[in-house]
């Protein structure tokens, strides 16, 4: 049972970090069952899940809604992001072997032949999987989950708040940020990584109006 959950958890997780799920969606459990083949009482502990990460608000007499997150808590996730951050491209730099530059590299290709197919929700997820590679690669698998929290709470503010084209810049700074790691610069690192978040909070738009998406649509791509 808990694996299911978990199942149905990570997929919608993913579905909001590759943008095919947007903020303000309402998640019917009975479609979800049905799309996963599942009971409600499953979908419902996933859904509750979902809400303890933030990504999904259950509202009483309402149901479940992917979250909108509000100006605060954007400013107040990208603070976070900074200070955990800068210090994963600090130890990572002084912790660089080969091989895990190697994944990065490899992981930023996938990022670019993705631009370069015009696979934006695909592209979208890999720059965000870039940051928890990272703490991957380092063998830190509690940091590896929060930034997988942060990183679809991330998807979720830029699906509401970021300007057309700004994530086309991700994938440079990206190179930079690699770089300076396989250089073992521990500092440039540090000062790259959370210069590029800063970027990425630079970029948005807090006046933007909220889009809306349809749940089936979402699963099936």
């Amino acid at each position: 049972m808990e694996s299911t959950t978990s199942t149905i958890a990570q997929a919608l997780t993913r579905a909001i970090a590759a943008h095919r799920l947007l903020p303000g969606t309402k998640l019917v459990e009975q479609k979800l069952a049905d799309h996963f083949g599942v009971s409600r009482t499953l979908v419902r502990q996933a859904l509750f899940q979902l809400s303890q990460n933030r990504l999904v608000t259950l509202e009483p007499a309402r149901g479940a809604f992917v979250a909108a997150p509000t100006v605060q808590e954007a400013r107040e996730v990208f603070a976070v992001r900074r200070m955990l951050e800068g210090e994963l491209a600090r130890t990572f730099a002084r912790e660089a072997t080969p091989s895990r530059i190697k994944a990065l590299r490899e992981h930023m290709a996938r990022e670019k032949a993705a631009a370069e197919e015009g696979d934006l929700a695909g592209r979208n997820e890999l720059l965000g999987d870039f940051h928890v590679r990272m703490a991957e690669l380092l063998g830190n698998e509690v940091l590896a989950q929060i930034l997988r929290e942060l990183a679809s709470r991330s998807s979720l503010i830029s699906l509401m708040y970021q300007r057309a084209g700004a994530a086309e810049h991700s994938q440079e700074e990206h190179a930079q940020i690699v770089r300076a790691l396989a250089a073992r610069d521990e500092e440039r690192a540090a000062a790259l990584m959370v210069e590029h978040l800063r970027h990425v909070e630079d970029s948005l738009d807090f006046d933007r109006p909220q889009p809306a998406s349809d749940i089936a649509h979402a699963l099936a791509a």
